[in-house]
């Protein structure tokens, strides 16, 4: 554990939708402090001074003393949650999980990649990340800030999984050996470009076939002209019953 960052809280008893929105009105954020030998507690904190807060923390994982007035110890936790309005991306709620100096505890840690891939590099790969943060277990001393994956030597086709990470001391890894951290794979315009050039034969291959349609479209021509032959004999038979009606007349 490098950095210990402290935050100023304000204690609150009011509780629901109405009292937490009036904490939004007053410029500060309702929160809550989850302890695990302790009662949670109900919080708030002052938004600008959580916003230069997150600035310095800048996607690390970092442990915050609270600085509450009138209490002489400071309470030491993480960040467990953050909510924010989806529309106009305000926070409404903090969560923060109390740990303590001399017990373990869990927590996600992000993962940030080292060096340049060979695949990269040498292959015209592109690295995928699988995972974005790994949990571990570990006391706060031994609380890394990040987990560092060398991909050095990862060539396209390749994946380093949880297995293949290097030991942290006093750090214990809960995912899955199998779980995938970060790959290198090929560009997605060469892959569509193979996909294109197998389908290419395929589609010439249907081409006979749509033309051997337009022949059985034809053949429906000469009835058509049997019709138009059988016209003048029925206009021929007719002709002759006309005829023998003008002696009655006389």
């Amino acid at each position: 554990m490098k950095t210990q960052l402290t935050l100023n809280v304000t204690p609150r008893t009011q509780t629901g939708r109405s009292a937490s929105r009036r904490v939004r009105k007053a410029n500060a954020i309702p929160a809550i402090l989850y302890g695990k030998h302790t009662s949670p507690e109900k919080l708030s904190v002052d938004t600008p001074e959580f916003v230069r807060l997150l600035k310095v923390v800048s996607g690390r994982a970092v442990l915050i003393q609270l600085q509450q007035a009138g209490k002489a110890e400071k309470a030491l936790s993480f960040l467990q949650e953050i909510q924010r309005d989806p529309i106009t991306d305000k926070y409404l709620h903090l969560d923060l999980q109390e740990v303590k100096a001399n017990e373990l505890f869990e927590i996600r840690v992000p993962v940030v990649t080292a060096g340049e891939s060979f695949g990269v590099k040498n292959q015209n790969g592109v690295l995928e990340m699988n995972a974005h943060v790994l949990r571990v277990r570990c006391l706060p001393k031994d609380l890394p800030e990040v987990i560092n994956v060398d991909v050095t030597e990862l060539k396209v086709g390749e994946t380093i999984k949880v297995s293949e990470l290097k030991a942290i001391a006093g750090v214990e890894f809960l995912d899955t050996k199998g779980q995938p951290i970060v790959s290198c794979v090929e560009p997605v315009a060469e892959i569509v470009q193979e996909v294109a050039a197998a389908a290419t034969p395929a589609e010439g291959a249907a081409a006979p076939a749509a033309g051997a349609a337009a022949p059985a479209a034809g053949a429906a021509a000469p009835a058509a002209g049997d019709a138009k032959a059988a016209a003048p004999a029925a206009k021929a038979g007719a002709a002759p019953a006309a005829k023998p009606a003008a002696p009655a007349k006389k």
